[in-house]
């Protein structure tokens, strides 16, 4: 049984992929256990690492610091890559109030840790390793390392990572306990909030199908080009029902307009009461699909998907699919939402056209955009991987402030965070295919926090009951007073006074303490992306304001 033995005690390839894998598997499996109706879910990972970690299973330094980050880059890479497209429009949402809140928990955070310090009179750089641990940011950890580093001429401080390894797990079980326990003082009731942001989240698409019946005498017999340029706002006219025959037919510029036509328009809501009072009145009740069943000709209605590579990036004008194939694509619908086909628009793999024209037609413009559902089912492994890289240089880059005697860096995940945003946003602009499913991206994700808790947890094993015992035991109550009372502050703040909802400020707390377990936690909740679009909102400043505090406190300490 020799072979056993070395496989499990003798440091090498094998011995790190067996503990990782069986952390991991252990730890998913007790996932399923729930206390009084909550689990917390992958972060049993940490524990059972923990334990493997107490009992002397441990990974070397090297593989472990790799394991840890590299699966913090999948999972915060892939969340970027997810909620990429409505990251900016978010701040026109409440983008700005999130942040504010964030930069709150931050400050509350360094407040309390520095109040404890002054009363307790415990070791500063010990405390501000449970300051670490108990909001779980592991590059504020580093950060404040490296400062005392450089201040002492190389010479280093375990009680940076003692104070870290023993906030650390019960910060996690704060940060996930105070989400849960906001959802009881609020009394959210899960089903009914996410049918409730469901509802809000298609009364706010800026898009809307619309029938309007010309009964304006100023827009008698004019043209549609007339007319288009009559509203001067973006509005696209794809279908019209002529009064004298009840015949339905394609617009073109050319198209005449006579008092009694119904017209069938594509509109931002907000622009619904402008185009009555230029044309006539709403039609209620006459949708896509009424249009589609009163349609005597051969019009058909169809929605395709990009697929063609060539076609990723290129402006919808410049297909001139009007003018090719006498089609009118009225509607793009992308990650659930619902844009406006603008000749402007940009397209990208997996956009969802909605397309009018005789079935011949329609069908030439199906081969020339894809529409291959397997097609999409292909991973584009280059983008990811070249984001990524991209993701570690930004990370890497010191950033020089006033007065910071080391420079600041936005380390493995803040950088691979902001190009995974950039890049789902703007890298059509460079032909880059960023499209990835659903199942892809949650299963880059899954694997990136389990191998991030897992290697997290092995680390913090080692040492860490006695620890505890000799006095550490008060670390784990400073730090839980640390995590705890910031988020209590600022989350009753953020809900009763700036009215933010359940799930983006369970996002944002995630975001702002930099806890994926957390996140992950959320998303379990949650049926949209909206803790995920709030924890990338906040995420990149708290990132920022950790490491930049981390070092502000190991200068006053020093």
């Amino acid at each position: 049984m020799s072979w056993f033995e070395n496989l499990f005690l003798t440091a090498g390839v094998a011995h790190s992929v067996l503990l990782v894998a069986l952390v991991i598997a252990i730890g998913l499996y007790l996932s399923r256990i729930k206390i009084c109706g909550v689990s917390i879910g992958v972060t049993w990972i940490l524990f059972v690492g923990i334990v493997f970690g107490h009992f002397g299973l441990v990974l070397d330094p090297t593989t472990s610091h790799f394991v840890k980050e590299f699966g913090l880059i999948l999972f915060i890479y892939s969340i970027g890559i997810q909620v990429g497209p409505g990251f900016f429009e978010s701040f026109k949402s409440g983008g700005i109030t999130l942040n504010g809140l964030a930069a709150a928990i931050v400050l509350l955070a360094g407040v309390t840790c520095y109040a404890i310090q002054a009363i307790t009179g415990e070791d500063f750089y010990a405390m501000i390793g449970v300051l670490y641990g108990a909001v779980t940011n592991t590059p504020g950890l580093g950060a404040a390392q490296q400062t005392f580093s450089d201040l002492s001429n190389g010479v280093s401080n375990p009680s940076f990572a003692s104070g870290y390894a023993v906030a650390y797990p019960l910060g996690v079980v704060g940060i996930i306990g105070s989400i849960v326990v906001f959802r009881y003082i609020f009394g959210v009731n899960l089903e009914e909030e996410n049918k409730k942001q469901q509802k809000e989240n298609q009364s706010t698409e800026p898009v809307a199908a619309v029938t309007f019946e010309a009964q304006n005498s100023g827009i008698y017999n004019k043209t549609v080009s007339d007319i288009q340029r009559i509203v001067g706002r973006k509005t696209i006219i794809t279908r019209i029902q002529h009064v004298n025959n009840n015949d339905i037919e394609l617009v073109n510029d050319n198209t005449i307009v006579e008092k009694g036509d119904k017209l069938f328009v594509v509109l931002a809501p907000e622009e619904i009461p402008y185009f009555e009072a230029i044309i006539g009145k709403k039609i209620e009740g006459m949708e896509t699909n009424e249009w589609d069943k009163m349609d005597k000709n051969t019009l058909v209605c169809e929605r395709i998907v990009v697929t063609n590579s060539e076609i990723n990036g290129v402006a919808l004008g410049k297909l001139a699919l009007r003018t090719k194939y006498n089609v009118h694509i009225s509607r793009v619908k992308r990650a659930g939402v619902d844009l406006m086909a603008d000749p402007g628009l940009v397209l990208q793999m997996g956009d969802r056209l909605t397309i009018v024209g005789e079935a011949a037609h329609v069908k030439e413009v199906q081969q020339k955009v894809g529409d291959s559902v397997k097609k999409l089912e292909e991973p584009n492994l280059m983008a990811i991987f070249l984001g990524i890289a991209l993701g570690v240089l930004l990370g890497s880059v010191p950033i020089f402030l006033p007065g910071m005697s080391v420079p600041v860096k936005l380390g493995l995940a803040g950088g691979p965070l902001i190009v995974s945003i950039l890049v789902s946003k703007f890298g059509t602009k460079f032909k880059l295919v960023t499209y990835t499913t659903s199942s892809a991206n949650l299963l880059m994700r899954q694997i990136g926090i389990t191998m991030f808790l897992a290697a997290v947890g092995i680390g913090a094993g080692d040492g860490f009951v006695d620890t505890v015992l000799n006095g550490g035991y008060w670390w784990v109550l400073y730090g839980f007073i640390i995590t705890v009372v910031p988020i209590l502050i600022v989350g009753l703040i953020g809900h009763f006074y700036f009215k933010v909802s359940y799930f983006s400020l369970s996002g944002m707390i995630s975001g702002a303490l930099t806890d994926p377990p957390a996140l992950a936690y959320s998303n379990s909740i949650c049926a949209n992306d909206q803790a995920s679009v709030a924890y990338s909102t906040v995420y990149p400043l708290s990132m920022f304001l950790r490491v930049i505090s981390a070092q502000i406190l190991v200068l006053i300490a020093f």
